[in-house]
């Protein structure tokens, strides 16, 4: 069974609490998502380990339950991060 956007969006504001975080379904069908999360906590971080720190809050669904997340992370008011 695949995760739904409202679990994605839970675990991810669990592990990064001050986290925005948008997801949306690319395919309609559970298993294709993309997320952006903007967080002051990546402020300093490159964007690898921003991401390793998104995929983290995941606890291994990746591949498993999560079949594909596309990602975007950034700082609040960062290049390229739409302002809240």
């Amino acid at each position: 069974m695949p995760m739904d956007a409202h679990d994605i969006e839970s675990m991810i504001k669990a592990a990064i609490p001050d986290a925005e975080v948008t997801i949306r379904d690319l395919a309609g069908d559970g298993d294709h998502y993309a997320a952006t999360v903007i967080s002051e906590s990546f402020r300093g971080k490159s964007r690898v380990q921003q991401h390793q720190i998104v995929y983290q809050s995941l606890k291994g669904q990746m591949g498993g339950l999560l079949h594909a997340l596309a990602l975007q992370t950034g700082v609040p008011g960062g290049p390229g991060v739409p302002d809240s």
